[in-house]
């Protein structure tokens, strides 16, 4: 899941990014201003240099000495400062005069710097290792060309070359610069913790506790709940007073009828959850349809908004309505009264309402009835008072009051009614397989495939076994639904060269005419081999003898044996030993939380071993998802079975 930013976190990221780049700009424009700071000091500190130098070799010259005696002053000048050096240089306009020296010759054509000075281009060059180099161009004026009669006024006499480091004044402004810097990095720093603390104070932290309030009220799923967050902020109350408003009308949606604003089943059963010892009537107004079908929808939603304003008006103290849906109203109160006093209590209400003419228009009135249904105490209320007011219309009572023989009479009747369901589907081939997939779980592909059982309803829709199989028991008809399975399985996979397992239980196992069933089937079938009679509520056999002579029996036409629901609840391996099964499908109930359970993780690496041991493959049930996918097969699971490879269905891949 991707990570979700805070006000905190974006605030201090755009804090440090804004004042990274603070000092970053105070560093780039320091080191900028110390550079050209020390380029123009050291160029005039470099010109007067050279200027004094000059001057020191013109009174010289003045005074007639010879190239020696000039060469002589600049080494004296050059032993001034051992880190400085001075060197001269003459051009062809002085050597043409006064000879050549070959030093200066070699410097003018090699030295690129020089010959550009030559030209009377003042240079100044500062090197990285803060070493300035000056080459200042003497230029001839008018007293020079006294000496120089070849020359020009401005024409190039030589070139003084003056070399020294900067170091002093690179200290000094390093200082200052750096200074500025940590004067710029600690302003910004206070600065911006001041702003990080202001906004925290006012913005992120009601922000915060408001995000809270919200989310402990989105968890709990109180609606009653509001937001209580006390701030000083304009807008922070506002949000907050939009909130609570909109919870107001959540609330009221969720638990209110729109139709007759009474409360709803919702609060009805909230309420119930929260009391004890209450009456609880639901009122069903008799064949309301007929009033919908007779006037329309429009009359009769009017005629519900009066009905509910009519029990409203006939109501006792501390007692609830509620609309429960379409019809039916539900009356709650405590038990403050007898069971005599509220039957007199409900006789009096359906008289009333019996009495009471509602109006669809000026000129139509009609007359309604009511049937109800009472429970009391502190359970089960709302199904007990259901199952009473049914049983009330079965019987055309006013009112019945719950008691514990009509659960009975309702289970009867249930079963009654899924008995006739399930005679219907047998005769008229309504019992069905279907069959779930089952892959490798190195290849991922279909290896084989489970059959299971599922009964046709009238709209098409396939019924699980779980609602009629121990029915079925009851009724004689268990075996009846087995043979039908195992006749369908054997038709489909006639032609397929593929194996399915069909479910068998030990009472089938046991059953002799079963048992004769399966090995006629068997030897007039040519896909035997491709059979696995998957044997269910292994757990405890107790004729151990009789399910292996029937595994052995069945084994003999190359049969396979699977057990099913091996896990936490299997504890005699050494049973599992003797039937020489061939495949053990893992309980589901350990495979479906594998991905985090390690006790399941525990026991299925222990059954896989032991099944490794014992030459028996292994299947593992309820594979729902990746994880659980890739957790078996690193346990080493041979092969799974589950919705993640595909639902069960009547279409083989």
């Amino acid at each position: 899941m991707k990570s979700k930013a805070t006000y905190t976190k974006i605030t201090a990221k755009i804090i440090f990014t804004i004042l990274f780049f603070a000092i970053a700009t105070s560093f780039i424009y320091g080191e900028y201003m110390k550079k050209d700071a020390i380029k123009k000091l050291a160029y005039i500190d470099a010109k007067k240099t050279s200027m004094l130098v000059f001057e020191s070799l013109y009174s010289a010259m003045q005074r007639g000495w010879s190239k020696d005696d000039i060469s002589e002053i600049i080494k004296r000048l050059n032993k001034v400062d051992s880190s400085m050096e001075v060197n001269v240089y003459r051009s062809e306009v002085v050597a043409s005069i006064y000879g050549e020296i070959q030093k200066d010759k070699e410097t003018r054509v090699n030295n690129k710097e020089v010959a550009r000075a030559m030209l009377g281009e003042e240079l100044l060059n500062i090197s990285e290792v803060d070493f300035i180099e000056y080459l200042y161009p003497v230029k001839a004026k008018n007293e020079c060309l006294k000496c120089h009669t070849n020359a020009k006024v401005d024409d190039v006499l030589g070139v003084i070359d003056i070399a020294y480091p900067i170091e002093n004044l690179k200290v000094s402004l390093t200082e200052l610069i750096n200074f500025f810097i940590i004067f710029m990095v600690v302003f910004s720093i206070v600065i911006f913790i001041a702003i990080f603390f202001e906004l925290n104070k006012y913005l992120i932290k009601p922000i915060q506790t408001f995000s809270s309030v919200i989310k402990s009220i989105t968890r709990s799923n109180d609606m009653t709940q509001r937001v209580l967050v006390d701030d000083d902020i304009e807008e922070l109350d506002d949000i907050k007073s939009i909130f609570n408003n909109m919870l107001d009308s959540i609330e009221h949606q969720f638990y209110n009828d729109t139709l007759t604003g009474l409360e709803n089943r919702r609060r009805l059963t909230e309420e119930l959850e929260k009391r004890k010892n209450v009456f609880l009537m639901i009122i069903n107004i008799d064949s309301f349809q007929e009033i919908n079908d007779l006037y329309g929808d429009q009359a009769g939603d009017a005629i519900l908004k009066e009905f509910a304003l009519f029990l409203q008006k006939n109501r006792q103290e501390n007692v609830n309505l509620y609309r429960l849906h379409s019809d039916e109203f539900a009356h709650l109160c405590s038990l403050d009264k007898d069971i005599e006093e509220f039957k007199i209590f409900a006789s009096l209400v359906n008289k009333s309402i019996s009495e009471k003419k509602f109006k669809i228009n000026e000129k139509t009135e009609v007359s309604l009835t009511a049937t109800m249904g009472i429970s009391y105490g502190s359970e089960m209320l709302l199904i007990n008072a259901d199952t009473a007011l049914k049983l009330a219309k079965k019987e055309k009572k006013d009112f019945l009051f719950y008691d514990d023989s009509m659960a009975m009479a309702k289970e009867y009747e249930k079963n009654l009614e899924w008995t006739k369901r399930l005679k219907y589907a047998i005769e008229n081939e309504k019992i069905l397989p279907v069959f779930q997939p089952i892959v490798d779980v190195k290849t991922r592909k279909i290896i084989k495939y489970e059959s299971l059982m599922r009964m046709q309803a009238a709209d098409g829709s396939l019924i699980a076994p779980v609602h009629f199989l121990e029915l079925s028991k009851k009724n004689k008809l268990y075996h009846q639904l087995t043979k039908i399975m195992i006749e369908k399985v054997f038709d489909r996979f006639k032609d397929l060269d593929t194996s399915v397992s069909i479910n068998l239980s030990v009472d089938d196992i046991l059953n002799k005419d079963i048992h004769k069933f399966i090995i006629k089937k068997l030897e007039s079938s040519s896909i035997s081999k491709n059979i696995i009679f998957e044997i269910i509520e292994s757990e405890g056999i107790e004729n151990f003898e009789q399910v292996l002579e029937f595994i052995n029996s069945v084994k003999r036409y190359g049969v396979k044996i699977s057990i099913d629901d091996f896990g936490t609840g299997y504890s005699n391996f050494e049973y599992l030993m003797k039937l020489k099964v061939d495949y053990i499908k893992i309980d589901g109930s350990m495979i479906k939380n594998i991905d985090n359970d390690k006790n399941s993780q525990m026991v299925t690496q222990t059954i896989v071993e032991f099944a490794k041991k014992m030459k028996i493959k292994t299947v593992a049930e309820f594979v729902h998802s990746k994880d659980v996918y890739d957790k078996i097969a690193e346990l080493g699971v041979n092969s799974a079975q589950g919705y993640y490879f595909g639902a069960p269905s009547t279409k083989i891949d």
